[in-house]
């Protein structure tokens, strides 16, 4: 099951990741993603969540993000993580107003 949670800061991420650990998910279970990738990467790294990579990914799109827009890369990484090519779509535009997309998946 795939869960998507649109939060404004860290602190609301922080409290939804705790909330979503005693759902059962773990924290390799939780991918936080942010439009600034300085900011996803230090907030992801502060609450021990998942980053996606190549697993999720494959060689190909990992590949194929390297050369691509920030746009293009976040949503193929939320895809990735669980979400359909319209939910990513509509989740790359929540970031765009500098909100955090917390995914999860079991």
């Amino acid at each position: 099951m795939t869960v998507k949670l649109t939060v404004e800061n860290a602190v609301q991420a922080k409290k939804e990741i705790e909330d979503l650990v005693t759902q059962g998910y773990t924290h390799d279970d939780i991918y936080i993603f942010a439009h600034d990738k300085k900011r996803g990467k230090d907030i992801t790294d502060a609450l021990d969540t998942e980053e996606v990579s190549m697993k999720e990914q494959g060689f190909l799109d990992s590949m194929k993000n390297m050369f691509s827009s920030r746009g293009d890369e976040l949503r193929s990484k939320m895809e990735a993580a669980g979400l359909s090519k319209e939910e990513a779509a509509r989740a790359e535009s929540e970031l765009d107003e500098g909100k955090l997309v917390l995914i999860a998946q079991k």
